[in-house]
């Protein structure tokens, strides 16, 4: 593999496991499709947004 192409994975990965610091992500809480993207788009809206 190409340092890019880890770079990336390794990116990925780690946005993924922020994303599942929400207990609700991480144990897909709701099994509905729906209800889980919105579950994650919340913590996703969470995670990014600055902390004060």
């Amino acid at each position: 593999m190409g340092g890019r192409r880890r770079r990336s994975i390794l990116e990925v990965e780690c946005c993924i496991n922020r994303l599942k610091r929400n207990r609700a992500v991480a144990t897909r809480y709701d099994k509905l499709a729906v209800r889980f993207e919105a579950v994650l788009t919340i913590a996703s809206i969470n995670e990014w947004l600055p902390r004060s």
